[in-house]
């Protein structure tokens, strides 16, 4: 996990033992410390993958893509966002690049599977239209839908407060107590803590 962008947003490299081969998840900044990060395990990015379409998830898709020439997912829901963040960090007073497009849009239930490693995807939508989560292994990264003690919010455009709340307690509670969530935004938590003790589903 690499805290990156003024927003200090959670950055994922998610990578394989056997052929370090790697997804880096919500690149959303300081891309020379996920360049660096990847160079010192030895990984190659052959992924790169956005749970949601805010920039402070994204703005480092470009350049982390020229670099590394991976393969650029995200829900089509999402999708506008980021072609279009340069526009959406300006409001926020932030120099944002656009992004390339998505060379895939993923579903719910479909695999992104890069050798020993497969996520599968989850529609978890309620933050935005397009919010994704992706399990492997007994962990779930959840992007903002959920964080360690609260949610993310539903005021931004596309934000459903209702339809949150439904997709944690659909997708992401019955994963197992012991299921580590990896939030946005944070420290990691588990599914048993957040559906005992979070204010929002208590």
């Amino acid at each position: 996990m690499l805290v990156v962008g003024p927003i200090q947003s959670n950055c994922y490299i998610l990578g394989c033992e056997r052929t370090r081969q790697a997804a880096v998840i919500d690149p959303g900044g300081d891309v020379d410390k996920i360049l660096m990060a990847l160079a010192r395990e030895n990984l190659r990015c052959v992924y790169i993958i956005n749970t949601h379409g805010h920039f402070d998830h994204s703005a480092g898709n470009k350049r982390l893509k020229e670099v590394t020439g991976a393969q650029l997912v995200i829900h089509r829901a999402d999708a506008p966002m980021i072609m279009h963040q340069a526009a959406s960090g300006g409001m926020w007073g932030m120099k944002v690049e656009n992004s390339p497009a998505p060379d895939r849009y993923v579903e719910e239930g479909e695999f992104i599977t890069f050798d020993d490693i497969s996520l599968k995807v989850l529609h978890t939508p309620g933050h935005s239209g397009g919010g994704i989560s992706l399990l492997t292994d007994r962990m779930v990264f959840v992007g903002d839908s959920l964080f360690a003690g609260s949610i993310g919010r539903t005021d931004f455009p596309g934000g459903d407060y209702e339809a949150l709340l439904r997709h944690v307690r659909e997708k992401i509670f019955p994963l197992g107590d012991d299921v580590v969530i990896y939030p946005g935004h944070g420290p990691k938590t588990t599914v048993g803590r957040e559906r005992k003790t979070n204010p929002f589903f208590v």
